[in-house]
């Protein structure tokens, strides 16, 4: 495939704007996350889940209407599948499934089908918040293990810090917007960090090769070279990503707008990230050639091998 034809561009130069929007977007983020917090489905605070179809097609705006009356506040009514099945998700009621799904059925009318009735307790809601946190968390030191064994602690910090600037930022959307958090929306999450974690894997060879290969220049100028260089690339893969992602997000459906939302978020910041925050990262830390070159016991392992 051949390269697009970018004109070199100065992001190094222009890490100072970025730093400085990447803190409003982060501070943002963390006042709401700490003022309003997340909107979290049932997956995570419990509740009754409730899979209903009709005969033929049904509005929304009416079932959310009668469920309101009858104080069934909160209530999370979406199409899944068709206009003829609908899913409703229900906060935690003091009643057992059974009875629950014989009010809904009065509620909704007889020609209503029952398919499905789920129950999330409290305690399992809780358990999946702390297991959902560290997955997260196992992630994120995984990674940077991973990056200083293939690299240099710089570059696993670097990493590390785009990272999280990806999780804080696209939470602080979902808190900003009130938008159901639940296990898809985690799992979109942790998709996002392996997405972002590629396109920085990706610049960091580059600017490794860089150095390796040039004398006495400028770390600045060897890290705006590598990014120049891998520009197209990026280009054309958050283009490609971004346009599946945007046909789930319009066309997938209320079962996966979350999810693909999330994605939208984190495949765009993500690749912003890995630009500017990763690298002005090992730059402000002072990477140089010589944090790079082998050492001698490495060069004598090199220079035994057949």
């Amino acid at each position: 495939m051949k390269a697009l034809n970018i004109p070199t561009l100065d992001f190094v130069g222009k890490r100072t704007y970025a730093i400085i929007f990447s803190v409003v977007l982060i501070t943002a983020s963390i006042f709401s996350l700490a003022t309003q917090g997340l909107k979290f489905g049932i997956d995570f605070t419990g509740g009754t889940l409730i899979e209903v179809g009709y005969k033929k097609s049904v509005d929304l705006n009416e079932i959310r209407t009668v469920l309101t009356k009858e104080n069934f506040k909160g209530a999370n009514v979406q199409y899944f599948g068709s206009t003829n099945e609908v899913l409703i998700r229900l906060e935690p009621q003091k009643i057992s499934s059974a009875k629950l799904s014989t009010k809904i059925i009065r509620l909704l009318g007889d020609e209503v089908d029952i398919r499905r009735v789920e129950f999330v307790g409290p305690k399992v809601g809780e358990e999946l918040t702390n297991d959902g946190g560290l997955a997260m968390l196992y992630a994120l030191i995984g990674i940077l293990i991973y990056v200083a064994f293939r690299f240099e602690y710089r570059f696993a910090l670097g990493s590390i810090s785009a990272l999280i600037h990806d999780v804080i930022i696209t939470l602080g959307v979902f808190s900003l917007l009130q938008i159901e958090f639940d296990l898809t929306v985690l799992a979109a999450i942790l998709a996002v960090i392996g997405y972002s974690l590629n396109d920085t894997i990706v610049v960091f060879d580059r600017i490794r090769e860089n150095f390796l290969s040039t004398r006495h220049v400028d770390p600045a100028k060897i890290i705006n070279g590598a990014l120049n260089q891998t520009l197209s690339r990026t280009i054309m893969t958050s283009v490609t990503t971004l346009l599946v992602l945007l046909a789930l997000f319009f066309l997938g459906g209320e079962i996966i707008h979350s999810f693909a939302l999330a994605l939208l978020i984190g495949v765009v910041i993500g690749t912003y990230s890995s630009i500017y925050v990763a690298s002005s990262m090992i730059l402000v830390m002072g990477i140089s050639k010589e944090d790079l070159l082998p050492s001698e016991k490495e060069k004598q392992e090199i220079d035994s091998r057949p």
